[in-house]
C-alpha cells in the first residue's frame, strides 16, 4: 500500500463535494499531520465539516522534528507539517494544492498531486464517471479554478 500524506485544502475540497471516500478508494488510507487535523477542526461550524478522527482510514500523525518546520516559514503550518511528515515517513505521494507548497514538496523528492489530480485518477480508475460536474461544483463552493485550468483538466479526462 502506498504511503500518502494530505494537506488541508484537498480534504476540504473533497468534503465540500461529498467525495472524501475517493482517498480510501485510491489509497486505502491517508496520513495527515496534527496541524492539518487542527485546521479541519477549526471549521466545525462549516456545513461540510467531518470529524476526521472518527474515520478509520485517516491516520493522524505527529511530526518528529519540530525544528524542521523552520525551513518552511513561507508556508502555513499545515502545509509545512504535511511536507515534513511526508519526508519523515518516506511517503510515496503528497497531496497539496497550493503552488508554493508544491514547489517545496517537489524539492524534497516526493511525488506531488492535488485535488484535481486525485479526481482525474478516480475517473481513470472508474470511481467517478464524470469530472466536469465535480469541477463546477467545486467552483460553486468557493474553490478557485480558472477557466483554462478546468479546460485542461477536462481535456485530460477526455471530456468537453
Amino acid at each position: 500500500m502506498l504511503k500518502v500524506v494530505s494537506n488541508t485544502t484537498p480534504i476540504i475540497s473533497l468534503l465540500k463535494i461529498g467525495k472524501l471516500q475517493i482517498f480510501k478508494d485510491l489509497y486505502g488510507e491517508i496520513i495527515i499531520p496534527q496541524e492539518v487535523f487542527n485546521e479541519i477542526e477549526a471549521g466545525k461550524n462549516k456545513e461540510y465539516y467531518t470529524d476526521l478522527s472518527k474515520i478509520e482510514w485517516i491516520k493522524i500523525d505527529k511530526i518528529s522534528n519540530e525544528k524542521s518546520l523552520s525551513y518552511f516559514l513561507d508556508l502555513d503550518k499545515g502545509e509545512a507539517e504535511a511536507i515534513v511528515l511526508a519526508t519523515e515517513r518516506e511517503a510515496d505521494l503528497i497531496i497539496l494544492d497550493e503552488s508554493l507548497g508544491r514547489f517545496h514538496a517537489k524539492h524534497t523528492g516526493i511525488k506531488v498531486t492535488g485535488t484535481i489530480g486525485i479526481l482525474l485518477k478516480a475517473k481513470q480508475l472508474g470511481y467517478i464517471s464524470e469530472l466536469k460536474p465535480l469541477l463546477f461544483e467545486l467552483r460553486t463552493k468557493n474553490v478557485w479554478l480558472s477557466d483554462s485550468f478546468i479546460e485542461n483538466a477536462l481535456k485530460l479526462a477526455n471530456e468537453k
